[in-house]
């Protein structure tokens, strides 16, 4: 055997994938088989695969509910599987619009969590993930000014430079501040948004990135020296304590950056 037939997947495996595609077992199982057979009664799909003959029926129709075989009114009928690239799409469709759903749910309830979370809080995020979304989430509620400071191109994600490029496009005043060139090189191209560095002589002291949004959000995150060290985040927004910290983050920056001033605080 070789080690592509090893690597090859049993029918085992296609069953459960279909399963989690969305069909039922006997529907796998049936879907399968007349793969294999071309076309079939529900006696040769009982013999070709156990699934016991009184329940062929029901996963036939499944089957041809979704779109994936079609029927033969003969005696007795006949099953044929549709292609498998109109099977591909069809099952992918499904499994996208069931996505769809449950994420449209869940993007409601977060954006009602948003508008109720404690207001008295500050937040911990870790992992670079997590933390991008956070920073994409913040990012979106900007209506007037944001700032945005990364020490490496690794904090900043291709979601991040939309949700600023958005930003920018809904008028947004935008500064970027970074002492890595390839930082800023990831903003430069975006018209409108001001990109600097810190003076030479006043270097940035953080390991990861700053975000503030309308004197009324801050996001701060640090990466500890230590090996295997995972990125962490502490995030406030509308409360007293994200003013405060804007406000000190922002004459702390300004006084960095040479000839700049981002207008904040």
């Amino acid at each position: 055997m070789s080690l592509d037939d090893a690597d090859a997947p049993s029918e085992h495996d296609a069953v459960d994938s279909l399963e989690r595609l969305g069909l039922s077992n006997y529907a796998a199982r049936v879907f399968v088989a007349l793969h294999r057979l071309g076309v079939g009664t529900a006696k040769q799909i009982h013999d070709e695969t156990d699934v016991p003959r009184s329940q062929v029926y029901g996963a036939a129709d499944e089957l041809l509910d979704r779109g994936l075989v079609e029927l033969q009114q003969s005696t007795p009928k006949r099953y044929r599987p549709t292609g498998l690239d109109t099977a591909r799409r069809r099952l992918a469709e499904e499994l996208q619009a069931e996505a769809d759903r449950a994420f449209s749910f869940l993007e409601a309830q977060r954006r009602a969590r948003t508008e109720q979370e404690t207001r008295d809080d500050v937040w911990t995020v870790r992992g670079r993930e997590p933390i991008n979304g956070r920073v994409v989430e913040l990012t979106r509620q900007a209506t007037d000014t944001l700032l945005f400071a990364a020490s490496a191109p690794e904090f900043v994600s291709d979601n991040v430079v939309a949700a600023v490029r958005e930003r920018r496009d809904e008028g947004v005043s935008i500064t970027v501040i970074s002492e890595d060139p390839h930082v800023r090189e990831r903003f430069a191209s975006i018209d409108g948004v001001d990109v600097d560095a810190p003076q030479e002589s006043q270097p940035m002291d953080y390991t990861g990135r700053v975000l503030l949004v309308d004197d009324r959000a801050v996001l701060l995150s640090a990466v500890p020296p230590t090996e295997s060290a995972e990125e962490t985040a502490i995030w406030s927004a509308d409360t007293a304590m994200a003013r405060i910290l804007s406000r000190a983050i922002a004459g702390s920056i300004d006084s960095l950056v040479r000839d700049t001033d981002v207008g904040w605080g």
